[in-house]
């Protein structure tokens, strides 16, 4: 089979490798169908690292996907050859002091796709997963929809934890595909107001379509003049989806006392920085965002509810062969693009 491997910075290549074969009895072999472009897929090809992750060459990257079934362990239930399938590139071992207590996404020994030192990506033709990494979807979902629910699935538990809901005024700095997740899962919740920037133009007319009540670049007008001017007590909760500095600083000055500034985006750099004052007086509180938790299957719901939601984000199409193209358009923020799908 064909598997697109990173050989370096911004290098890569396709390679005949062996199919892959199951092994345990628990898992299924699949043929792969969409792969979405993540920003940490593009951080591993332009950097090779995000922190202590380094890439060891050659490595394939990819974790936003769907696929079908070709072939099942002789322990699988639930799931057959031809069944279409989302992926949950999380693989937690079920068994260490984390799982126990339901918090599989932080497993001391998890597996996670085109995470270096733990799993190679699904950028080939086919790979084997555990079976519960995997969630059947129906008929009416498209391949593409289902690949998006990775994203939304993050969204959704920033969400969640961020403890917002009916009557909330919050801001979203970077209007990508895990900043409009949120937007999407801010909505269900019943928030007051959503507050959005980002510099592509692109990306915030699609979140005036979401709902946002304003919008604007990070420089120009002042975001945080312009909320304060809209929103006097400011907000309850920012959630920086962009990992920069710059929208760590004023998702700060944004926040009403005891408010929270959800940290959801990746930042490329080893340290980031707040200006302690803002934060001790206002008493605010700091939260990271590690993936997701158990929200896969509330994610597909929502396609399910409203497909349209997620086809927006979709903005550009690219055949296996043609990935590197499709990651250098997502690491230039050309043409106005959003999620680049690779199509198998």
């Amino acid at each position: 089979m064909r598997k697109m491997v990173l050989t370096g910075i911004r290098r890569m290549e396709m390679r005949e490798v062996a199919d892959p074969v199951i092994t345990q009895p628990d898992h299924v072999l699949l043929k792969m169908e969409v792969i979405g472009v993540c920003g940490s897929d593009v951080h591993y090809y332009t950097t090779g690292r995000i922190g202590s992750q380094i890439v060891q060459y050659p490595f394939a990257v990819g974790h936003e996907a769907a696929a079908t079934v070709l072939e099942t362990g002789p322990a699988v239930r639930g799931l057959q050859p031809g069944d279409r399938v989302a992926i949950d590139p999380a693989m937690p071992c079920g068994d260490c002091d984390q799982c126990r207590i339901n918090r599989s996404h932080t497993c001391r020994n998890l597996g996670f796709l085109g995470t270096p030192g733990q799993a190679e990506g699904c950028l080939s033709e086919k790979i084997v997963m555990p079976a519960g990494s995997l969630f059947p979807v129906p008929d009416s979902m498209t391949f593409e929809q289902a690949a998006m629910s990775e994203p939304l699935s993050i969204g959704v538990y920033a969400v969640k934890l961020s403890g917002i809901g009916p009557g909330s005024r919050i801001a979203v700095l970077g209007a990508g595909p895990i900043g409009l997740s949120v937007m999407i899962a801010a909505r269900k919740t019943g928030v007051a107001s959503i507050y959005v920037t980002d510099p592509i133009a692109g990306r915030l007319k699609i979140a005036e379509t979401y709902g946002a009540a304003w919008t604007g670049t990070p420089e120009h007008p002042d975001p945080v003049a312009a909320i304060a001017e809209r929103e006097p007590l400011l907000l309850d909760a920012v959630f920086e989806c962009c990992g920069q500095q710059s929208a760590l600083d004023q998702g700060v000055d944004m926040l009403a006392p005891a408010g929270t500034l959800m940290l959801v985006g990746i930042p490329e750099v080893d340290r980031i920085s707040f200006q302690i004052d803002t934060l001790r007086r206002r008493e605010l509180r700091l939260l990271n965002v590690r993936r997701q938790n158990e929200c896969v299957e509330t994610a597909l719901e929502m396609v399910v509810s409203d497909g349209h939601a997620v086809d927006a984000m979709v903005t550009h199409r690219f055949h296996f062969e043609k990935t590197r193209d499709a990651f250098d358009m997502v690491a230039g923020y050309h043409d106005n693009v959003l999620k680049a799908m690779i199509h198998f």
